[in-house]
């Protein structure tokens, strides 16, 4: 049983695909109409805007050192009573450490001193 080599099938090239587009309309698109008064109203836009931008960042610089202060103090309120929990949680646990390493502490000192009372 022969088989043949298959042929690849034929893709079609670019120029191909492209000739079966239509024309392209050989006048371009007409620019939208302004009057006078759109035209002279743009600089005058524009300067405003980058007055108002202007205006913007003074304002901001001004108000930062206020906006940091009170910043901080509506995060010191917040973050109080979470520091609190955490706090007495931590004290806790280290409360807790400290009793059962003292525990151990003793437990074997009594022992070294017992072992020396029985050693004859």
């Amino acid at each position: 049983m022969t088989t043949e080599p298959r042929q690849p099938k034929r893709v079609p090239t670019l120029t191909e695909v492209i000739s079966n587009l239509p024309a392209a309309d050989a006048t371009p698109p007409a620019l939208p109409t302004r009057n006078d008064a759109d035209v002279a109203s743009d600089p005058l836009l524009a300067t405003a805007l980058m007055e108002e931008s202007r205006i913007a960042e003074r304002v901001i610089e001004r108000l930062q050192p206020r906006i940091d202060v009170l910043f901080e103090h509506r995060l010191r309120e917040s973050l109080a009573p979470a520091l609190a929990r955490l706090y007495a949680v931590l004290a806790d646990d280290a409360r807790k450490e400290l009793a059962r390493v003292l525990r151990e502490a003793v437990e074997q000192a009594v022992n070294e001193e017992m072992a020396r009372h029985r050693a004859p």
